[in-house]
Parts: C-alpha cells; sequence; structure tokens
C-alpha cells in the first residue's frame, strides 16, 4: 500500500480546541514533572482524586474492574492528553485506575495550584470548563454505544474511535495503525475474546474490514456507522 498523510493526533486536537497556547503554557508552568515506569499505576479507584496529569511522553490506560474481576478499559492517553479528575466542591475519589502502558514523562498538576491559576485567569476558567464538558460527553457517549447497541454496536464504535485516534488514509481505506490483539479489544467493549473473534469474523466476510500484517484496515466505515447509529460526533470525542 501506499502512505498517505497520516491523520493529525486526536490528542493534539482536543487540546487545541479547548486550550489556546497561551493557556498550555500557563497550565505547563504550574506541573512538577515525574517519571513512570510500565506497568505501574498513576492512581487506583478510590484514591483521593486531587491532581490532573499531562502526558508528556508515554502512554496511560484508564480501566475499571467488574465485581467480576474483568478489566474494563475506558480510554488510552497519549502524548499531549490532559486527563484525570478534580472536584472543585468537594472531595472525590476515582472513579477508574490508571495504569501506565510504556515508560512515560508526567506533568502533574495539584488541585490548589489549579484553583488558583483558575482565579486569575478567567479566560483559562472558561478553557478549563470546555475541556470538563469535553471529558464528560466523551464518556457519556462510549456509555451509549455500549448500554445501547450490544457487543457488535460497541464494536463498531470502537473501530471508529480507533480510526479517529490511530488511522492513515490509504484511497478509500483507513488503517489502524495501533496494533491491538482481540483480547485487548474484548477489554474495550466488556465482551469475551471469543466473542469478539465472531464478530470480527463477520465483519471480514462481509468485506467491512480486513487484516494486514496484524493491522485492521477498514474498508466500510459507513456500515460501522449504520451498525452504532453514529451521530458524527467531533473528532476531538470520538476517541479511544
Amino acid at each position: 500500500m501506499t502512505d498517505t498523510l497520516q491523520r493529525k493526533p486526536v490528542s493534539q486536537v482536543a487540546n487545541s480546541d479547548c486550550f489556546t497556547e497561551e493557556s498550555l503554557t500557563k497550565l505547563k508552568e504550574i506541573m512538577y514533572e515525574m517519571r513512570a515506569e510500565a506497568g505501574n499505576h498513576l492512581f487506583w479507584e478510590g484514591d483521593t482524586a486531587d491532581k490532573l496529569y499531562f502526558l508528556k511522553r508515554g502512554q496511560v490506560k484508564i480501566t475499571k474492574a467488574s465485581d467480576e474481576g474483568k478489566s474494563f478499559i475506558l480510554y488510552v492517553y497519549n502524548t499531549g492528553d490532559l486527563f484525570g479528575q478534580v472536584d472543585p466542591f468537594q472531595n472525590s475519589v476515582h472513579s477508574f485506575n490508571a495504569e501506565v502502558m510504556e515508560n512515560s514523562i508526567i506533568g502533574v498538576i495539584q488541585q490548589k495550584d489549579l484553583e488558583v491559576l483558575l482565579w486569575q485567569h478567567g479566560d483559562l476558567a472558561v478553557e478549563f470548563m470546555k475541556w470538563m464538558g469535553l471529558m464528560h460527553r466523551m464518556t457519556q457517549t462510549k456509555f451509549r454505544d455500549l448500554m445501547m447497541f450490544g457487543k457488535p454496536g460497541a464494536l463498531c464504535s470502537t473501530l471508529i474511535r480507533l480510526c479517529n485516534s490511530y488511522g492513515k488514509n490509504h484511497g478509500s481505506e483507513i488503517v489502524i495503525t495501533k496494533k491491538l490483539t482481540n483480547s485487548e479489544l474484548a477489554d474495550m467493549i466488556g465482551a469475551t475474546r471469543e466473542s469478539v473473534n465472531r464478530m470480527l469474523g463477520d465483519l471480514k466476510r462481509g468485506n467491512i474490514i480486513a487484516m494486514e500484517n496484524n493491522y485492521i484496515v477498514v474498508k466500510d466505515l459507513s456500515y460501522l456507522r449504520d451498525i452504532c447509529q453514529c451521530e458524527n460526533c467531533p473528532v476531538d470525542m470520538c476517541r479511544i
């Protein structure tokens, strides 16, 4: 296949849509830097939520454990992403776990420093509210897809999000440049590996997707959108 232009990383799209360069610079000035090795956790479900994290380099996944002990992947954050949970009205705790997937460099923003910065700069406070709203909408749309359209709809939605996050255009097709096992896909939609194997097989037989060198190639994006009743959300929201 002949390479074409790489899509702009969604993390850069999301940050540029929410924060100006000046505001990002202000946020970076109050960060302290930490290094985290692959396999470590930044926080666990139930830990005090009083920090935000800016991923300067690396990758972090946000997971939720079920009562049966199964781990469900909610988000995968990459270089340039801002994530975390702070509550200005009460002391809150994390609802999810954050696991470092590869050796990472992370900027940490403490809530007390963030509150002073937002008080000093009203324009930044407005942009921060926009970012928080985006994070909430992303979570809502993910749970909507998982709960309303069954496992096939959840898988199709996840493939669309992977296209937006890691897709490279090749003519009318989109190659998802991140290699994922069927077990990882299963963890993203709360299904078993066997059911994901079966659903992917159905999509291959229908010429909706293909596999090339262990990369997923999406051949018919409109079909995926029809199955999950895609609402054409902005690309900064429709992501992994």
